[in-house]
């Protein structure tokens, strides 16, 4: 199997509305997850490109759908993370409004990837997240993140708890720390299967 390699990453914009998600046929990868579940660090660690997308400890920094240029033949979309942020409720609504629109109303048809953190496992709002994606036959990705912060000792068990938790989708770990499953993952969104 050929490897994947992510060469060239640019940002294209950022989505408020309706009216500007791309439509010009190239394939769209959608980042999602609970409020600091990593994913700016995720792409990041992706594209080797440290600031890429704006990493925050504080959850909720994305208020936008940021859009990315892969190698000139993938979008990466990086959308706000759902379940927190220290935001109004009237920001919050609007976050889920985009959010939900891009992934289930839009043209953008993409694969998504749904980011949980690995130690803590998937929480309520993933459960709901993974269910609307399955129900509307969405392409999914399911990555464990910060699996780096697990034990040595309990990292086997921890993995097969949550693929139990996640039935039919293969768990891709991921550490940025680390560098663990970048390969995996890369060709995985970028390989044409």
């Amino acid at each position: 199997m050929q490897t994947m390699k992510i060469t060239s990453a640019k940002f294209i914009k950022g989505v408020v509305g309706a009216d500007t998600i791309p439509v010009d046929g190239i394939p769209q990868v959608a980042f999602i997850g609970r409020s600091n579940a990593g994913k700016s660090s995720l792409l990041n660690s992706l594209t080797s490109s440290p600031k890429l997308a704006i990493t925050s400890s504080a959850p909720g920094r994305t208020r936008q759908i940021n859009v990315f240029l892969i190698n000139g033949s993938r979008y990466f979309m990086d959308l706000p993370g759902y379940g927190y942020a220290k935001a109004g409720f009237q920001t919050l609504d609007t976050l889920g409004g985009l959010i939900s629109w891009y992934l289930f109303e839009s043209n953008g048809n993409p694969t998504v990837v749904i980011i949980i953190d690995a130690v803590v496992g998937p929480t309520k709002d993933d459960f709901v997240m993974l269910k609307e994606l399955e129900r509307a036959g969405k392409d999914i990705v399911v990555v464990a993140n910060k699996v780096d912060k697990i034990k040595k000792s309990q990292y086997k068990n921890q993995m097969n708890k949550l693929s139990e938790q996640m039935p039919g989708h293969t768990l891709f770990p991921h550490s940025a720390k680390t560098k663990t499953g970048i390969m995996e993952l890369t060709n995985r969104l970028m390989g044409e299967g």
